[in-house]
């Protein structure tokens, strides 16, 4: 099993980036998905989680209103939609796949990982 994370790249203050998230090896489309993110020096933190269906989602408060996560259960893809870029926005950002418990901001629960892809942020 495969998530392989794309999109990430260096982008100035208020711009957009779309982030995608591909799985393979197995279907995720009973399962939730998730991005996290790990800035220099910090704890991976939860960014956004989306159930099953697409009709629910879950975002950390620094991103509510900018960050929009999607998915595509035909092509068991996660994305990540992100606009009005902040600086403190930099970090690698990672894709999760299968949240084993109703407390998908915790790291801890998730299944399987992807890579990673990097996002920065000037100012």
């Amino acid at each position: 099993v495969q998530l392989q994370a794309s999109g990430g790249g260096l982008v100035q203050a208020g711009g957009s980036l779309r982030l995608s998230c591909a799985a393979s090896g197995r279907t995720f489309s009973s399962n939730a998905m998730g991005w996290f993110r790990q800035a220099p020096g910090k704890e991976r933190e939860f960014v956004a989680a989306i159930n099953w269906s697409g009709d629910y989602a879950v975002y950390v408060d620094s991103v509510k209103g900018r960050f929009t996560i999607s998915r595509d259960n035909a092509k068991n893809t996660v994305y990540l939609q992100m606009n009005s870029l902040k600086p403190e926005d930099t970090a690698v950002y990672y894709c999760a796949a299968q949240c084993l418990s109703s407390r998908c901001q915790t790291r801890d629960v998730w299944g399987y990982w992807g890579q990673g892809t990097q996002v920065t942020v000037s100012s």
